[in-house]
């Protein structure tokens, strides 16, 4: 081989850190995509296709993120204190005293329409009356009795599983907004790294041209790239002093700003009022919240129904009275279930929870921080890795073949 390079090799020879820079970004970038999308099976099952690893494990995922997280920065307990039991008592009254009327009028009209038409109208307005008076202490009542027993009423960990298995998508965001800065990095990585790596396998091939070295190094540049991308992340796990620099993952030095985006999330999109509300009522022990609604409404009824209890009975018998009684309580489930619609109302209650949530996160040490984002790399990690290697090692064969016009055989 000549010693002075033509026009022509010079530039084919420069193209090789070039082309394993491409190779670094490329392969890099699509491991970021491969872990997030696509939301659903493409392809034919069960191994001719792919789904992004996080959506494909969105139940594991999920769970594994709550244990990282929420599990460590608050308890049910703490978490329903900071939504506050008297302002959620509070809002229900406000939400429904104006409306007391219509809804007793929509009950009795429901089961009793001849009855409740023909009632004098002096009639109705005691009923009005008494219901109204009897709200607030009733609702306050209701409220104790849930914050009382909210451990056993709420299991959180289900309730934010069942949301994110169910939404692929803001499982994803929740990664993807917490390691932005993280993802991007590792794309813009597979650049730096590949072209470093180019520079070695540019100076290999200039002394030994053995077809198998471009292949060679495209399948390092994938694999390395990857893999060294992985590791700066999230190492060193802890501050370590090199001379005048101190060096820890990328990841872990940003512990504060992960905090604020991750809490913000959760708490504004996932643990809302409302949310909580339906899973107390709606969850593996819903029967017992239900029941305990309708204990307290029992009373605002058998109260009501006093003031004429011999007309009552007349009315709609034994058997109807405890149907009417059942209907108000399922009335009382329904608005405990549609009364938390106040924007403002939902996200005050919502940034109160973020408060004493982001304020624990910040406080976690950097083995249990790295477990928020950690999980969705160690999952399939090697798959991707693999892929990065095997797409180089294609970008190193057709290198070797059209750029230096050669043949495999």
């Amino acid at each position: 081989m000549s010693e002075l390079l033509t026009q022509t090799e010079f530039w084919q020879y420069l193209s090789i850190p070039v082309i394993a820079a491409l190779i670094g970004w490329t392969t890099n970038w699509l491991a970021i995509k491969m872990t997030f999308y696509p939301l659903e099976f493409v392809g034919k099952k069960p191994i001719w296709g792919w789904q992004g690893i996080i959506p494909s494990k969105a139940r594991k995922m999920a769970a594994i993120s709550v244990d990282a997280t929420i599990a460590k920065i608050g308890t049910v307990q703490e978490i329903f204190e900071q939504i506050d039991p008297k302002l959620l008592a509070a809002h229900i009254i406000e939400t429904v005293e104006p409306r007391t009327e219509e809804y007793v009028d929509e009950l009795m009209l429901e089961e009793y329409p001849t009855f409740w038409e023909n009632l004098p109208a002096s009639a109705r307005n005691m009923v009005y009356d008494r219901v109204r008076r009897s709200t607030p202490q009733l609702v306050d009542n209701l409220v104790e009795d849930v914050t009382v027993n909210i451990e056993d009423l709420l299991d959180i960990k289900g309730m934010v599983i069942e949301r994110l298995a169910a939404d692929k998508r803001l499982l994803n965001r929740i990664f993807l907004e917490c390691g932005e800065v993280e993802f991007r990095f590792i794309v813009n990585s597979g650049l730096y790294f590949g072209f470093l790596f180019g520079l070695v396998q540019m100076t290999v091939w200039y002394f030994y041209q053995a077809w198998w070295v471009l292949p060679f190094f495209g399948l390092l540049v994938g694999f390395a790239t990857n893999w060294i991308a992985l590791n700066v992340i999230f190492r060193p796990l802890h501050p370590t002093k090199v001379g005048p620099v101190t060096l820890q993952g990328l990841f872990l030095k940003r512990q504060q700003e992960v905090a604020e985006s991750f809490c913000h999330i959760v708490t504004h999109e996932i643990l809302t009022v409302g949310n909580i509300i339906n899973a107390i009522l709606n969850g593996p022990n819903g029967e017992r919240a239900r029941n305990m609604v309708k204990k307290h409404i029992k009373q605002l009824v058998d109260e009501t129904a006093g003031m004429g209890k011999a007309l009552t009975q007349m009315a709609f018998g034994p058997t109807g009275f405890a149907t009417l009684k059942n209907r108000v309580g399922d009335k009382a489930i329904e608005l405990s279930q549609t009364s938390f619609t106040n924007p403002m109302f939902v996200r005050d209650r919502a940034q109160a929870v973020e408060s004493i949530m982001r304020e624990r996160m910040i406080a976690l040490s950097s083995d249990e921080f790295q477990d928020l984002l950690r999980p969705c790399f160690q999952e399939d990690e090697i798959k991707l890795i693999l892929v990065g290697a095997f797409l180089g090692f294609l970008a190193g064969t057709a290198q070797f073949v059209f750029v230096f016009g050669n043949s495999m055989f």
